[in-house]
């Protein structure tokens, strides 16, 4: 369990190092900001959603490596999915950080999360960038916070 958790922590780092799709997107058609003020995350997330899809998401901003490679993770994933299919993922990913992960659901690299349910102060970390993105997804003009 301890390589399985290393490797976790790996994928972590290296999405805090080098953070996909982390740019202000000049033609997005939905964005929203987040902010975590018990650590001062700050984060804004951009979409540019094209037939009922998200054919294109990224993020600015800054945040502790949990925060930043969650949102770098969740661009990546949400990325040709459905705006439904997006809040569906949003609800079972938050599910998997405070409860448990919903049967059947493939999280595929943001698995790598599911430990930080251990860690409760971290879970707001992990769904700011989430959080961020249904606001988005809404038209919510407020800042999303997790506190």
């Amino acid at each position: 369990m301890s390589d399985l958790r290393e490797l976790y922590q790996e994928v972590i780092f290296d999405h805090n190092r080098s953070p996909r799709n982390f740019h202000e997107m000049k033609d997005a058609d939905h964005s929203a900001d987040g902010h975590n003020p018990l650590c001062g995350d700050q984060l804004t997330v951009f979409l540019r959603i094209e037939d009922g899809k998200v054919a294109d998401a990224s993020f600015v901003g800054h945040g502790c490596a949990i925060s930043t490679a969650s949102a770098s993770l969740m661009t990546e994933a949400v990325k040709g999915l459905g705006v439904d299919e997006v809040e569906s993922l949003f609800e079972d990913f938050h599910a998997m950080l405070t409860d448990a992960a919903p049967a059947g659901r493939d999280f595929g690299k943001l698995e790598v999360f599911s430990g930080v349910r251990e860690f409760p102060a971290r879970v707001k970390c992990a769904t700011l960038a989430w959080h961020t993105l249904h606001n988005a997804l809404a038209g919510v003009r407020d800042t999303a916070k997790t506190e």
